[in-house]
C-alpha cells in the first residue's frame, strides 16, 4: 500500500460544476476543519444523520468529532466538498478507513447536505473514493447501508458494488466495490 502522499495531492482541490450553475470544491479534510465539520453535521436533517450514522444522533460528541476530523490521510483518508459561495460551507463529506491489519481493505462513508442532494455529488464522491482507494492499493472498499436507504443502495449498484445481506441482520446491507475492477 502506498502510504505517502505527494504534497500537491494534499493541497490540490477539484472544482466541480453542478446542475443549475452551482459549483463546489472537493479537497482533503484539513486539521483546521473541526468547526466546519461540526457545522456540516448540525445542518443535516435528522433523517440524513440517521442514514449516515445508522442511529438517531442529535449531536456529535467531542470524541466522535475528533474521530471524524483527526485523520492521518494514510489509513484514514477524508475529503470535504465546499460550496463555491460566501463562507465556503462544507456541503459533503467522504472518507475511507483502511483496516490496519489488512490495509488492502477499507470501509467508506459519505454524506451530502440535504439541500445539495440530487445534484450528482454522491455519484462523484463514490467515483472519487474508488479512484483514490485504487491509487492507495485498496483492493476492497465496503460500506454498510441501512436497508431502507434506497438512494444510497441505488448509488452503490450504479457504482458497481455487489450488495449482500449484512452479517449483523436485515436492517443493514453491505456493499462491496473492487476499486481496480
Amino acid at each position: 500500500m502506498n502510504t505517502a502522499l505527494a504534497p500537491a495531492a494534499v493541497e490540490a482541490g477539484h472544482r466541480w460544476v453542478l446542475p443549475g450553475g452551482r459549483a463546489a470544491l472537493l479537497r482533503l479534510l484539513r486539521p483546521g476543519d473541526r468547526c466546519a465539520e461540526q457545522t456540516f453535521f448540525n445542518g443535516l436533517s435528522l433523517d440524513s444523520r440517521h442514514q449516515r450514522f445508522h442511529f438517531g444522533l442529535r449531536e456529535l460528541s467531542p470524541a466522535l468529532l475528533t474521530l471524524l476530523t483527526d485523520v492521518d490521510q494514510r489509513l484514514h483518508r477524508a475529503w470535504v466538498v465546499e460550496a463555491e459561495a460566501p463562507g465556503r460551507p462544507v456541503i459533503a463529506d467522504a472518507r475511507f478507513v483502511c483496516d490496519p491489519a489488512q490495509p488492502s481493505v477499507a470501509e467508506f462513508a459519505l454524506a451530502v447536505a440535504d439541500d445539495w442532494q440530487g445534484l450528482g455529488l454522491g455519484r462523484r464522491l463514490m467515483a472519487h473514493l474508488a479512484t483514490e482507494a485504487r491509487r492507495q492499493g485498496v483492493q476492497q472498499l465496503f460500506g454498510d447501508v441501512l436497508a431502507d436507504n434506497r438512494r444510497m443502495l441505488a448509488l452503490m449498484r450504479e457504482s458497481g458494488a455487489r450488495l449482500r445481506p449484512h452479517p449483523d441482520g436485515a436492517q443493514l446491507v453491505r456493499g462491496t466495490l473492487t476499486p481496480g475492477a
